[in-house]
C-alpha cells in the first residue's frame, strides 16, 4: 500500500511540474509572438527603386492579419499574403512616390478571379500615366499571369520557360456516383431551371441548361480578357482568337514571334535592363521594395472629415458570427447598424465578394441594407462573385457597380437533405429506431431514412416561398416587375457586363468609382475613406485566433492551391437550412 501511494504521489507531482513547465512555455510563446508582432520593423523604401509585384499568394478582398506571420513555428513556413485593398492602395501611392521609378511585374499566375486581376491591372494602367515604366518578367506565365503582365511596357520570358494561351475553360466536379457507392442519396429541393448548385449530387455531367449558362458567362469573360490584352499589345481580338484556337504559342520563341513578349531573357539579363532604367552601376543590386513590404498607402482623406465607409463582405454567407473569410449574418448586420447610427459616416460602400449561402442570413443582411439606405447612401461594389445570396444582400442598395467579369445573378434557392440509410444499414450495420410525439417530429432531423412525399412537399413549399421573397426583394430594389425577375432569375448566373443590360447592375465600374459615387450622393467634397470591419489589434487578433483558422493556415502552407477543394467539401457537409448560393466553385483556367 505504501508503494502504491508513493507511485500515486510521484505521478501527481509529475503532472503538477509538467503543467507548470507547459504554462511557462505557452506564456513564452505568446510573449514571443506579441513581441514579434508589436516590434515588427517597417521597411524603408530606398531611393531610385522599383516596386516589385508578385501575386503567387491568395488574394482576399481585405488583408487578413496573421499573428503567426514571420514567426518560426515548426511545420509552418509563414507564407505571407496581402488583400486587394492594400495592393490597389499601394500601387496608387507608388504612382506619387518620388522614390519609386517603376514597377517590376514578376507574375507567373494570379491566385484570384478575373475581376480581382482586372482591378490590379487597371491600377497599373493608372500608374503608367505618371510616366514611370512597367517591366514584366517571369519564367512561366499562366493565362491570368500573362493577362496581368500584358499591361507592361516591356515583357520578357525565360528562353526555356512557357507562356500559356489557349482560351478559357472551367470544369465541375460531380459526386453522384461516389455518393451512390457510399450509400448516400441526396434529396434535392430547388427552384430554378438554372439552379445547378445541386447538379453535382444528382448527375454525372452538366445539364443542357447549365451548359448554356456556363457558355454564356464564359464567353463574356473571354471577350473582356481578349479585349484588354488587345488594347495593351495592339494585337487584334480576331488574331488573339486565332492564336488561342490553334494553340500556336507552344514554345517561348512562338510568344516572341506573335508579339506577346518583347524578348526572351534570363533573369540576370532582365536585372541588367532594370539597372539601365534606374541608371545604376552594373555591379550594384537593383534597389526594390516588394508590394508586401511597401508601407505607403494612398491618401485616405483628411482626419476628422466626414467618412465614406467601405464595408467588406466576402466569403460564404453563414448564420451567426461566422469566421474570418465568411460573411456572418449577425456580424455584418451589426456592422451595418453601427455605421447607420455613426454620425461621422455619411455614406457606405458595401463591397460584396460572395457566392451566397444561408438564405436566412442573406435576408437579415438585406433588411439592414434596406434600413440603412433610408438614412444614408448605400452603394454596392461587386468583386469576383456577388451571386445568389451575394446578390440578395446587394439588391436593396441605391446603386450596384460590378466588374464586367463579376459572376452575379443566380437568383434561386435550394435545399439538400442527405438520406444515409444505405450507408448506415448496409455499409456500417448501424440501425436507428425513433419515438416521436407528432407525425413530423423527426422530419429533416434523422438522416437514416428517406423523406416521405408529404415531407418533401412541405419542404419544397418552404423553398418556393423563399424564392418568391427573394424575387420580391430584387424587384423592389431594382424597380422592376417580379415576373421579369423570374424570367432572368431561375438560378441563372450572369456576368457583370450582362447584368447591366438586364437591369440587375447599374454600372460596370470598380471600387474607386463606387466610393466616388457614394460621396457624390452624400454631397461630400472633402471626405475620408474608412474600412470596416476594423482590423483587430495584434494581441487581440492572436487571442481570437481559432483552432480552425490555425489549421487552415497550416493546410494552406502544406497543400497550396489544393486546399480549396478540401474546404469546399467541408463547407458542403456543414451547410444547413435553405441555401441561396451560386452552383459551385467556378474556377476559370
Amino acid at each position: 500500500m505504501r508503494s502504491f501511494f508513493k507511485y500515486v504521489l510521484a505521478t501527481i507531482t509529475g503532472i503538477i511540474i509538467s503543467s507548470i513547465i507547459l504554462f511557462f512555455i505557452v506564456i513564452g510563446i505568446i510573449g514571443a509572438m506579441v513581441s514579434s508582432v508589436g516590434t515588427k520593423s517597417e521597411t524603408i523604401t530606398p531611393s531610385n527603386a522599383v516596386l516589385m509585384i508578385n501575386l503567387d499568394h491568395t488574394i482576399t478582398e481585405k488583408t487578413e492579419p496573421n499573428p503567426f506571420e514571420g514567426l518560426d513555428v515548426p511545420g509552418y513556413s509563414g507564407t505571407r499574403s496581402i488583400g486587394l485593398n492594400d495592393i490597389l492602395s499601394r500601387i496608387k501611392a507608388a504612382k506619387e512616390d518620388a522614390n519609386i521609378k517603376g514597377i517590376y511585374l514578376n507574375v507567373a499566375g494570379v491566385n484570384a478571379g478575373f475581376p480581382t486581376a482586372k482591378a490590379i491591372r487597371e491600377a497599373i494602367v493608372d500608374f503608367k500615366e505618371s510616366g514611370k515604366f512597367v517591366l514584366a518578367f517571369s519564367d512561366v506565365m499562366s493565362q491570368k499571369g500573362y493577362y496581368m503582365n500584358s499591361v507592361a511596357d516591356e515583357i520578357y520570358l525565360n528562353p526555356q520557360g512557357s507562356l500559356d494561351f489557349r482560351g478559357l475553360a472551367t470544369s465541375v466536379m460531380f459526386f453522384k456516383e461516389a455518393m451512390e457507392k457510399l450509400g448516400v442519396d441526396m434529396q434535392i429541393l430547388k427552384v430554378g431551371t438554372y439552379k445547378s448548385a445541386v447538379e453535382p449530387f444528382m448527375m454525372n455531367s452538366m445539364s443542357e441548361a447549365n451548359k448554356e449558362q456556363v457558355n454564356s458567362y464564359l464567353g463574356s469573360i473571354y471577350n473582356t480578357f481578349l479585349q484588354d490584352i488587345s488594347n495593351s499589345k495592339k494585337i487584334t481580338v480576331d488574331s488573339l482568337k486565332h492564336i488561342a484556337d490553334g494553340y500556336l504559342i507552344r514554345e517561348p520563341e512562338d510568344a516572341k514571334k506573335y508579339g506577346f513578349v518583347n524578348g526572351l531573357l534570363y533573369k540576370d539579363e532582365v536585372l541588367a535592363k532594370l539597372r539601365g532604367k534606374l541608371g545604376i552601376d552594373a555591379k550594384k543590386d537593383v534597389p526594390y521594395v516588394s508590394i508586401l513590404d511597401y508601407n505607403n498607402k494612398a491618401d485616405a482623406g483628411e482626419a476628422g472629415a466626414s467618412r465614406v465607409a467601405v464595408l467588406y463582405a466576402y466569403g460564404e454567407i453563414v448564420d451567426g458570427e461566422g469566421m474570418e473569410g465568411q460573411i456572418g449574418g449577425d456580424k455584418i448586420s451589426r456592422e451595418l447598424r453601427d455605421l447607420r447610427t455613426d454620425d461621422r459616416v455619411k455614406a457606405i460602400v458595401l463591397r460584396v465578394n460572395s457566392p451566397g449561402g444561408s438564405a436566412l442570413a442573406s435576408e437579415n443582411i438585406w433588411r439592414e441594407v434596406d434600413l440603412t439606405k433610408k438614412v444614408k447612401p448605400v452603394i454596392v461594389s461587386m468583386g469576383d462573385y456577388a451571386a445568389s445570396g451575394g446578390y440578395y444582400i446587394s439588391a436593396a442598395a441605391d446603386s450596384i457597380f460590378a466588374d464586367p467579369t463579376t459572376l452575379t445573378g443566380s437568383i434561386g434557392v435550394f435545399g439538400m437533405i442527405p438520406n444515409m440509410q444505405k450507408l448506415f444499414n448496409d455499409k456500417l450495420g448501424i440501425h436507428f429506431d425513433a419515438v416521436k410525439t407528432a407525425k413530423f417530429a423527426d422530419m429533416d432531423v434523422d438522416m437514416d431514412r428517406p423523406l416521405t412525399e408529404e415531407e418533401k412537399s412541405i419542404i419544397q413549399g418552404g423553398v418556393n416561398k423563399i424564392y418568391q421573397v427573394f424575387m420580391k426583394r430584387v424587384a423592389d430594389g431594382r424597380k422592376i416587375d417580379v415576373a421579369y425577375v423570374d424570367s432572368i432569375g431561375q438560378g441563372r448566373v450572369w456576368t457583370g457586363e450582362q447584368a447591366v443590360k438586364l437591369k440587375l447592375v447599374d454600372r460596370v465600374a470598380g471600387l474607386d468609382e463606387a466610393i466616388e459615387a457614394a460621396a457624390k450622393k452624400a454631397k461630400l467634397d472633402n471626405y475620408r475613406v474608412s474600412e470596416y470591419p476594423r482590423a483587430k489589434e495584434p494581441f487581440a487578433n492572436l487571442l481570437s485566433t481559432s483552432k480552425e483558422k490555425i489549421k487552415m493556415w497550416m493546410l494552406e502552407d502544406e497543400m497550396g492551391d489544393y486546399v480549396k477543394y478540401l474546404t469546399e467539401i467541408k463547407k458542403i457537409t456543414k451547410r444547413s437550412g435553405i441555401q441561396a448560393r451560386i452552383p459551385y466553385l467556378v474556377e476559370i483556367y
